[in-house]
């Protein structure tokens, strides 16, 4: 069980404190209309969004500048679309030049038909932007032994998929995500293939330190809705990892006094 007093359970990443654990992602909704008000029904407080999508002399495709009037908000710039170590540190330095923000979501995913992240280039990309003052949180595969180097050369967070990316097949890599819980001194942050919020609490009662969600709240019915679902989901979560969960056992255990005072003498 946990001794971190609620009002003092902040998600630390870097020299940053946050008090939401749903991270949002800003892509595939209908509009930006639609994404600003679900952000703000969240109360996410840290956002990320792709570099391709700072587009400020064509208002009709930018988001950064809807993003950045927001209160209370951090913008997370993501390295979408890079394929190597190379071009994600590039597209990294840019963004922080464009953004003001020191965070960074280094995602490199060559291979467009499954979209699984580069171990060997994620690396790579991690330990230089880490050297340059970034705070690195790497997109990456539910690898234990890949996290801790990534933790070791200086990464803010790890973010281990849960399944592939807008697959909606929740936590299918559950058993690593346990392991690099279990073995983590930074937050541990599941990133991709959430789809309902039952699996972002579960994620959270785990013991992992947020979840980062998108295609699960853009693509539901009412994102909006949708939204404050995964918002209370997280939070309740959280709270059932400080309360402690009981153990799991392999028999049956009464709750309640057996029936051998009903043999006594009256």
């Amino acid at each position: 069980m946990s001794d971190i007093e609620p009002e003092t359970d902040k998600l630390k990443l870097g020299s940053y404190e946050f008090s939401s654990r749903l991270i949002m992602g800003t892509g595939k909704f209908s509009d930006a209309e639609t994404m600003l008000a679900a952000i703000e029904a969240s109360g996410t407080q840290l956002v990320t969004v792709a570099l391709r999508r700072f587009n400020p002399d064509r208002v009709s495709d930018d988001l950064l500048s809807p993003l950045s009037a927001l209160e209370g908000v951090t913008l997370m710039p993501n390295t979408s679309g890079a394929r190597t170590a190379a071009e994600a540190i590039k597209a990294a330095v840019l963004a922080r030049e464009l953004s003001g923000s020191d965070f960074v979501k280094v995602e490199i995913h060559p291979n467009p038909h499954h979209l699984m992240p580069d171990p060997i280039e994620t690396y790579e990309a991690s330990k230089e932007l880490a050297s340059q003052g970034f705070v690195v949180m790497p997109y990456m595969p539910a690898d234990p032994v890949l996290a801790k180097r990534l933790e070791e050369i200086g990464c803010a967070s790890v973010m281990p998929l849960g399944s592939a990316i807008g697959s909606g097949h929740g936590l299918g890599t559950h058993e690593m995500v346990s392991l690099i819980v279990r073995d983590s001194n930074v937050p541990v942050i599941i990133d991709a293939g959430l789809r309902a919020p039952s699996e972002a609490a579960a994620a959270i009662e785990m013991g992992c330190g947020a979840v980062l969600v998108n295609s699960a709240i853009a693509a539901a019915d009412d994102p909006v809705e949708m939204a404050q679902a995964f918002s209370t989901a997280v939070e309740s979560g959280r709270r059932a990892w400080r309360a402690g969960i009981m153990p799991q056992s392999d028999a049956a255990t009464a709750t309640s006094p057996l029936t051998s005072f009903l043999s006594r003498d009256s």
